[in-house]
């Protein structure tokens, strides 16, 4: 079954495809032309070893920023200064004290953030460690709709969008580069979508350098359990929700899609909708589950979409740029087994974009807007 792309108003668009100052390319170009100063004063001062050597220190620094900051402007990672901020931060140590004094010193930022207007989505985050499914910890971040502590609403319940981080990454990263709250804030000011609880979950099982597809691994962590069971009846019991299927869609970018991808399939009787960028139908790395082949085609859903009962429906969108072929290819491949299947699906392109948080973050506006339309 074909559904269409739902519409978006273009302000809302406009401000998802906006690149931050420290994602322009001049960065890394002014890098660059500062590269070629160095080695002219180099050559030009090569009898004077002082001199010369402070030139070729200055060449390899800004050819070393240079490179950071073109994959940054090509990536779409860091978006502003307290994107760089936050990012320090997390780091720790003497690289946390530049960050403080770059724009903050919250180590927890998702704890204390203030609306700044009326449209401007409330973040909560909290510690969720699961000991049973061998999760040592997950920071998860709450988004939660603009009056929802309001008194007037305090009998107000609201459908729930889950979202998942790639790799490697981590669940702040919906939050900055993703830039969930600036999205949502645009979609409420211009009436796209109804207020709903977004939630961005942490599938890193406190490794965040470690690649896990949100599997349920031999002998731990088991993040799809996770995922599906602890974090959605945490956010039930602690949230104003709506606390039923038809109420929640689960979506990710990257590795994160293909971890809502999987978990979706396997959890139906928890969600209703998948939203999917970037996205994966198979393993990046069978070796996580030891080579076991017979959890491989359980956890491979290339293979085993066409042959798996849907006992609910569920509607999917996809969306990739036209600049990542094997995305596109990869988005269409999953759309077609789910329309064999009878499952509605749609897929929408974002026009010169490639795999990188450029896409993912131009891409939400449309995403949000499917899940609020299955919502109703």
């Amino acid at each position: 079954m074909n559904l269409t792309v739902p519409a978006v108003p273009d302000a809302v668009v406009r401000h998802a495809q906006t690149t931050g100052p420290l994602e322009s390319p001049w960065i890394w170009a002014g890098f660059a032309l500062l590269v070629v100063v160095a080695a002219a004063v180099a050559f030009r001062y090569r009898r004077r070893t002082t001199v010369r050597r402070w030139a070729v220190a200055a060449m390899v620094s800004c050819a070393f920023l240079g490179t950071v900051t073109a994959a940054n402007s090509y990536v779409g990672y860091v978006r502003t200064p307290k994107d760089l901020a936050l990012l320090l931060d997390r780091a720790g140590g003497p690289l946390a004290a530049v960050g403080r004094l770059i724009g903050t010193g919250d180590r927890n930022p998702g704890t204390r953030r203030v609306p700044v207007d009326a449209f401007t989505p409330i973040v909560e985050q909290f510690d969720l460690p699961d000991p049973a499914n061998a999760v040592p910890s997950g920071r998860t971040y709450v988004l939660l709709p603009p009056g929802y502590h309001d008194p007037a609403n305090r009998n107000r319940r609201y459908p729930v969008t889950y979202l998942v981080h790639g790799y490697p990454s981590v669940p702040e990263d919906w939050l900055g580069p993703g830039d969930a709250p600036g999205t949502l804030r645009m979609s409420y000011l211009h009436r796209a979508i109804s207020p709903m609880i977004v939630v961005s979950v942490d599938l890193t099982a406190g490794q965040s350098g470690r690649e896990n597809d949100g599997l349920d691994l031999p002998g731990g962590p088991r993040l799809g359990s996770y995922l599906a069971n602890t974090v959605v009846s945490t956010i039930d019991r602690q949230y104003r929700t709506l606390a039923d299927r038809g109420h929640r869609a689960l979506g990710g970018m990257s590795g994160g899609a293909f971890a809502a991808l999987n978990t979706g399939l396997q959890h139906l009787d928890r969600f209703s909708v998948l939203l999917l960028t970037l996205p994966y139908d198979a393993l990046t790395n069978e070796k996580l589950l030891a080579g076991n082949r017979d959890l491989i085609v359980a956890n491979t859903p290339r293979d085993y979409v066409r042959t798996m009962p849907f006992p609910y429906p569920v509607s999917t969108i996809l969306t990739a740029g036209t600049g990542a072929p094997g995305d596109i290819a990869t988005a269409h491949r999953i759309a077609d087994a789910l329309r064999a299947r009878g499952q509605p699906v749609t897929v929408h392109l974002e026009r010169g974009y490639n795999h990188t948080w450029h896409t993912a973050r131009a891409s939400l506006p449309y995403l949000l807007a499917f899940a609020d339309r299955a919502f109703r």
